[in-house]
This record gives C-alpha cells, structure tokens and sequence, in this order.
C-alpha cells in the first residue's frame, strides 16, 4: 500500500508511523526532496511529511565564498537532524561538506541524474557562438575557471539567487547566459531553457552533482526500522559509490566545496573510472588524474572500496603533480 507525502512549515511534531524528512524551502530543494519522499512511500508504504528548514544560504544575498563555501546550505539541516525534529534529511550533495557532521552518516544516494553543466542563453547561442565580451552569470569558481579556459574574452559575473531569477536575468537581458546544472533543471522542468550542454569531458562538474544524499542520524541507517528501510529503498548502488570516489578527491585534496576542482566518476563493464580536473582560478592552467579500479563484484561494499582504492590513487597522483600550486587547496572542507 502506497504511503502519503504532506509538507509543512517549521518544526513538525513526532507522529506515529510517520517519517518526517528535512528539505530547504526553495523551489528546486523541495521539489528534488518531494521526489524522494514520493519513492519512499511508494516503496514502504510510509507516510511521509515534509519540513522545511531555512538555511542561511536561503537567506543571506553574499556570494558563496563570502559566507565560507556551500556548507552554508547543510548546517540547519544538520541541526534539525541532530535535534530530533525530522529524520532524516535531504541534501544536494555537490552542496554537502566533505567532513562528516559528528552523530550523522549519508545513509543512502538515490539514483543520479544528469550531472552536466548546461548554458542557458539568450537567443539560443552556444558557449561558442557567444559573442566577444558576453556577460555570463555564475557564483562557482570552478565554472569561473572553465569558462575563462574556453573562452578568457567572456565578461564572468558573480552571481547569486535562485533557478528563475538567473534565469531572468538573461530574459531581462541583464546577462547573456548562465550556467545552471541540468538535474536542477531537470527537477523544476525548465529544460526548455537550455541552448548547450557541456560535456563532462571537457567540463567535469563538482564532486556529487546531480546526486542527492539522505543523511540520518548514526545507528539509524541499521537494523529493519522505518528509517533503515526507507533508505535502502532508495540508495542506488552505483550512483552511491561513484560520488564515493568524487568525494574522496576533495577530501584527499583538503579542498572546499566551492574549490575549483572538476571530478567524474562512472561504473562501466564491471570497472569503477575516476577522473579528476583542478583548475587554476582564472583559468590559465589544469592538472588533471584518471584512474580505474575492479570491484571484486558490483555488490555495494565492494563498489565502495573500489571508490576508496581510486579516488586515494587520483588524489595523490595531483599533488605529486603541483595541483597545491595551481588551487586555493588546505581549505574548510
């Protein structure tokens, strides 16, 4: 029997038989939690509540690097968590810091979608028809350095605000283009904007974009509770151990969320692929590491240490190479 999914405003109170999920309020993070809770239900027959939490990276206008990296968007989540008013909760994970919270594990990593960069532009240009001075909106580094890579005569603006208000701003013509991740476009159904995508070979997109991360509190995850169960009926095999190896490159790098480091990984014909970019700031230069691993089978425990064996062998073949030199490494993680 097929569970029901509500949403509520602020603190939710403890109902029997019902799991109460964490989410943002914004459009695209209760629409990415809203899919979740929609899976879990149909596979556990749960009912499920949605909470919104606000975040300071909901509320503050600062550029991502002023408020000290995307972590921003985690930690009232986390609190929320830890305090026992939801449980379980919901978070983009190329948005999550890589230094675990204490008392809390990532207990499950639903199947990934897209994990391309997309142009949105006016008049249908490309990021190689754009014309020679276009203003192009993005609040990344690591899609600074890309851009400035591929084309150093575009005009990079720092930008901030939700899908709909980038994306007014190349309506308004405020901007020639933004550069949005085609899962967030995917989720709010907005792929009509989109008038290139960039392929992850020669734009590899943040470590865990596309995914998203359950996160519980330790113990939850075990054992045949509501929560364990919920999680497993959602955790993706794959999708979980290739943003294992993502991860373990910004964690091995010491590198922010916000650094500009590019990570794809994959599983492919019984292998697990890993490579790795990290880009000078302004785009002038890159290292890049690709590295392959045979899981002893495509169980998870054994797609994880595959993860664990590739991403150690990325990390340490771009530090031997300089990449300390080339990126703002040592950071908050």
């Amino acid at each position: 029997m097929t569970g029901t999914v509500t949403r509520v405003d602020g603190a939710a109170e403890r109902r029997d038989g019902v799991l109460r999920i964490g989410t943002r309020g914004s459009a695209l993070a209760v629409a990415q939690t809203t899919a979740v809770a929609q899976s879990i239900a149909r596979a556990t027959g749960a009912d499920v509540e949605l909470v919104t939490v606000t975040t300071q990276g909901d509320t503050s206008r600062e550029s991502l690097a002023q408020l000290g990296g995307t972590g921003v968007f985690a930690t009232a989540l986390r609190d929320a968590l830890s305090a026992g008013h939801v449980d379980l909760v919901v978070h983009s994970l190329k948005d999550l810091p890589t230094a675990p919270a204490p008392g809390l594990v990532i207990g499950a990593i639903p199947k990934r979608a897209d994990a391309r960069d997309t142009l949105c532009a006016r008049d249908g240009l490309t990021l190689e028809t754009l014309p020679e001075g276009a203003r192009v909106g993005t609040g990344s580094p690591r899609r600074v350095a890309q851009l400035k890579a591929q084309r150093p005569d575009l005009d990079i603006v720092d930008l901030r605000g939700n899908v709909d208000t980038r994306l007014g701003m190349v309506a308004s013509g405020e901007l020639d283009a933004v550069v949005l991740a085609a899962a967030g476009l995917s989720r709010l159904g907005r792929l009509d904007a989109v008038t290139d995508y960039f392929s992850l070979s020669l734009m590899p997109t943040a470590p865990g974009q596309g995914a998203l991360a359950l996160e519980v509190r330790a113990g939850d995850e075990k054992g045949r509770g509501p929560i364990a169960r919920a999680l497993s009926a959602v955790d993706h095999v794959t999708s979980h151990a290739s943003v294992v190896a993502e991860r373990i490159v910004l964690a091995g790098l010491e590198a922010g969320c916000a650094a500009p480091i590019g990570a794809t990984a994959l599983v492919d014909d019984g292998l697990l692929f890993l490579t790795a970019t990290v880009y000078r700031p302004d785009g002038s230069e890159h290292l890049t590491a690709s590295h392959a691993a045979t899981p002893d089978s495509l169980g998870a425990a054994h797609l994880v240490e595959a993860a664990h064996d590739v991403g150690d062998r990325v990390v340490a073949e771009l530090l031997g190479a300089g990449a300390a030199d080339l990126a703002p490494l040592g950071s908050s993680r």
